[in-house]
């Protein structure tokens, strides 16, 4: 009976994963287009100066000027636009970023106001500003064509690259936050990345002393992350403890981290990431600490998780160990590869 039973349901269950696989596939192109519909809108709302300032060539060098301070950038910022272009600036980095990365995004634009009254600074003084926050678009957006974007301004980087089919990487992403904690006034407590910062301490933790004498490679924390902002995110061989050295207990936490990092993509990015990351070989992943061991204001922190093609890290020193920089990394797509911008440059000679 019990052979039977498995015998007659073999075509039943190979339909499913044919429909699923199906369905999955659908899904993917159905986001890419809605992006690059998206994006069209955008553009089509923009006036000829603004565009100028906008629109560059897929290979023009800007698109690796990658920053996460507060600093001059081209590209139209949301001081610039009306409602209808940021709504529609909005729509975009809703479509490739998750609903918690996008949400995170909108509070570190509005955490300029509270930077800027913790600095005392003037209603006049635009140091601190919720609205200059910038877009860049990179090549024409078609559904055949290879394109990208950038959502970019103090404390967070989002970087977006399409080849020809549009399959979609998102990677640089950088998220940050000062103050890491909100101290006083009407957000008193708001912690914006707890997850990075508790997923990183929930890892430690779980260590005994053997790993950790692995884990940890110095007792005082990097003064920020060491990729910092070049094109390559290259820092050297992994170093600390290694996810074989790890029960499957602490694997998971590894990985819960790891994906906190990842799922700032929108689901379809993010498991294209992970697989490549689980293809790469999962026990090739490093987790590396440096600082303290507990959390405190004070006690600044590092951790890093690194791969034969991942790179995370997380920062937490300056001002009293109370500003927190944290990065997404693809060691092999970041701003979509070298191969994707040699094959755009060669496509158009």
């Amino acid at each position: 009976m019990s052979t039977l039973l498995k015998t007659s349901s073999m075509p039943s269950m190979k339909k499913s994963i044919a429909f699923l696989f199906c369905l999955f596939f659908l899904t993917n192109i159905t986001l890419a287009q809605s992006i690059v519909k998206a994006t069209q809108d955008f553009i089509a709302l923009l006036g000829d100066g603004q565009k100028n300032n906008t629109l560059f060539a897929f290979d023009d060098p800007e698109r690796f000027n990658f920053h996460f301070v507060p600093m001059a950038r081209k590209g139209i910022t949301f001081n610039e636009m009306n409602p209808a272009q940021q709504a529609a600036a909005l729509k975009m980095l809703s479509l490739c970023a998750s609903e918690k990365a996008y949400q995170q995004s909108q509070e570190i634009m509005q955490l300029e106001i509270v930077l800027k009254a913790l600095e005392k600074r003037t209603e006049s003084d635009r140091y601190r500003d919720p609205g200059n926050y910038h877009i860049s678009i990179f090549g024409v957006p078609t559904n055949h064509s290879i394109w990208g974007w950038r959502f970019e301004g103090h404390h967070q980087s989002f970087n977006f690259s399409f080849n020809e089919a549009q399959k979609g990487v998102g990677a640089p992403i950088f998220l940050g936050s000062n103050p890491a904690i909100v101290l006083d006034g009407p957000s008193k407590g708001k912690q914006l990345l707890k997850a990075e910062t508790d997923g990183g301490f929930t890892l430690l933790h779980a260590l005994n002393q053997e790993q950790l004498k692995k884990a940890i490679i110095d007792s005082i924390a990097f003064k920020d992350i060491l990729s910092f902002d070049k094109r390559s995110a290259l820092i050297g061989n992994p170093v600390g403890i290694s996810y074989s050295d790890l029960t499957a207990p602490q694997q998971k936490l590894l990985l819960n981290l790891l994906e906190i990092y990842v799922n700032r993509n929108t689901k379809l990015f993010a498991k294209d990431q992970m697989d490549q990351i689980k293809k790469d070989n999962l026990n090739l992943l490093y987790f590396a600490w440096a600082g303290a061991t507990t959390e405190a204001l004070g006690k600044g922190t590092y951790y890093r998780i690194q791969g034969p093609g991942i790179l995370i890290e997380y920062d937490n020193t300056q001002n009293n160990a109370n500003h927190v920089h944290s990065v997404l990394r693809d060691l092999k797509h970041d701003f979509g590869g070298d191969v994707l911008l040699e094959h755009y440059q060669q496509s158009h000679k």
